[in-house]
């Protein structure tokens, strides 16, 4: 009989199968390869989905509707085991009068409501609110149920060791890419154990799957987030020494490998899982899911955007899922010169913000090598970084626009979207004196607006675009403008989007989601779902920024 860790990862494979495709772009002459190979994570226990254990019934729920949200039926909870449940469906559902969304009630407990529950005290002040929000938001560590629960292992919500801070409303989980912003509030805050119960729980998901899943839920296990976690375990040590890059570098390591997985042997002209290989040998990222099926928290929205495709099923499936794993989920920044949702391409490109996160991600191991005195180590990383800097800044600065775009692999040619990814490189320190200058002109033309700035320049009711803007996107201009002295305009920034914060907190007692920097008195829209507030990284990235204009 074959042992139950090995009979997951058969499903899981069997479920997914464009586990391990390689996409090519054109013939190409064979070059050395120019980085050290990288071992593969070792397999790990990996815990079935909802529609891995639900088959039929699965589709039956996203399909018909019967809740608004398709998250809710999978973040429920079975209160029996899926094969009785399974039986029960195929025994009733044919019977007349047959009422679907009561049979799931009855034999699942649904999530909490995805409003937070909380009533402002708009006359406390915003910052006893942030304050609050903190314990509003927190979620108690949740180790592995022991032996006598014998339905944890059917439950969609993945157990941490350390307490945790969700976003918020209908985002019930922890989420990667969130967190960071999230802890850059709990440090002004001086919340130091809670960042480090997020950066143990980080390393936990490291060690147990070999990445940092989407969010801690079995059906985000095949793709992580842009990859934040260097910037995390940073984070950390400014309050607690550098002694923690040590504690992490393992966890560093290991998700350095997931995210090279593959390179060793990957040819010119090539790409595979999260790695392309250039014509002239260079490496650099794309996003990447490995599933080619529609995702099941979205399962209905996929299923109908794919009917309006002419992409293959299984193609618009990975492209849908690699927006995903990029956060912006989703924008035209992803789909092709003209396009909508049905032409989306997000494996064909590779992303300025991505590459410049694994470039910082090179730059931390080597500082983490220097701390433990291995000087050699430190060495191979940061040539790694040097080359993977010269790649993208060749790749991805259109000096016509005066800035940095995506570049698309397949057909070796930059993207037309510019977007706020271009002040990565800024954030980051990769971008040249001349380069941030003429970004900062960019930024002050074309993307400033009343409230702050605009993700993109297109309007296209998807809301990683216009008119809409995100906290974390305002950070990480704001820091990349001071770090390359446009001080002016990082301060004109922040000053206008804390300003649309604390308007509409004191308009709905909220802190939200997204907002629309453009039309300042009308609420954010676009997207698969309502507007949801909470909300972690608005909180953290708006209390930084109020210290840093009312330092306490």
């Amino acid at each position: 009989m074959l042992k139950p860790v090995f009979c997951s990862l058969l499903s899981l494979l069997a479920a997914h199968p464009g586990w391990a495709q390689t996409e090519t772009a054109a013939p190409v002459a064979p070059k050395a390869a120019t980085v050290t190979p990288a071992a593969a994570p070792k397999p790990a226990a990996v815990p079935l989905s909802p529609r891995q254990l639900f088959p039929g019934l699965f589709e039956a729920v996203q399909l018909g509707r019967i809740f608004p949200d398709n998250k809710t039926f999978v973040d429920a909870a079975p209160k029996q085991r899926p094969a009785t449940i399974l039986a029960a469906w195929r025994r009733e559902k044919d019977q007349p009068g047959f009422d679907l969304k009561a049979f799931v009630e009855t034999h699942f407990t649904m999530p909490a409501s995805t409003a937070v529950p909380f009533q402002s005290d708009l006359k406390a002040g915003l910052r006893h609110h942030l304050d609050t929000l903190w314990t509003v938001l927190a979620r108690p560590a949740a180790p592995a149920a022991d032996a006598t629960d014998s339905l944890a292992q059917f439950r969609s919500l993945v157990p941490l060791p350390k307490p945790y801070i969700v976003p918020g409303g209908r985002f019930r989980e922890v989420y990667y890419w969130d967190s960071y912003f999230t802890m850059l509030g709990l440090a002004e805050a001086g919340k130091t154990q809670l960042m480090k119960d997020i950066t143990d729980n980080f390393a936990y998901l490291l060690g147990r799957f070999g990445f940092i899943p989407n969010g801690n839920r079995t059906y985000y296990l095949t793709r992580s987030q842009p990859p934040f976690f260097a910037d995390i375990v940073k984070l950390l040590a400014q309050d607690l020494g550098n002694g923690e890059l040590l504690r992490y570098r393992p966890a560093l390591e290991a998700e350095y490998r997931y995210w090279m997985l593959g390179a060793e042997t990957l040819k010119p002209g090539t790409a595979a899982r999260r790695v392309v290989r250039l014509p002239n040998g260079d490496l650099l990222n794309r996003y990447w899911d490995e599933s080619d099926q529609p995702r099941e928290e979205s399962y209905a929205e996929d299923v109908a955007a794919a009917k309006k495709s002419k992409q293959p099923a299984a193609q618009f499936y990975h492209h849908m899922r690699a927006g995903a794993a990029s956060g912006w989920d989703f924008s035209s920044r992803w789909f092709k010169p003209g396009g909508g949702l049905e032409s989306i391409q997000t494996t064909d490109l590779v992303p300025i913000d991505l590459n410049c996160l694994l470039y910082n991600l090179e730059m931390t191991l080597a500082e983490a090598a220097r701390v433990a005195g291995q000087p050699a180590q430190a060495r191979a990383y940061e040539a790694k970084a040097a080359q993977r800097k010269t790649a993208l800044l060749a790749l991805s600065w259109d000096p016509k626009a005066g800035w940095f775009q995506d570049y698309n692999w397949r057909l070796k040619q930059r993207s037309t979207v510019r977007s706020l990814a271009g002040t990565y490189p800024l954030a980051y320190g990769l971008a040249t004196p001349e380069q941030a200058k003429r970004v900062a002109a960019g930024l002050q033309t074309n993307f400033l607006k009343p409230g702050g700035l605009v993700t993109t320049l297109s309007d296209t009711r998807q809301q990683w675009d216009a008119p809409n803007a995100w906290a974390p996107l305002q950070h990480l201009a704001i820091e990349g403008l001071a770090r390359y002295d446009q001080k002016a305009l990082s301060d004109t920034v922040a000053h206008r989007w804390v300003r649309l914060n604390t308007r509409v907190y004191g308009q709905t007692g909220k802190l939200l989601e997204k907002y629309d920097v453009q039309n300042v008195n009308r609420p954010a829209g676009g997207g698969e779902y309502p507007l949801q507030d909470g909300f972690g990284w608005t909180n953290g990235v708006l209390l930084r920024l109020l210290n840093r204009e009312q330092p306490r």
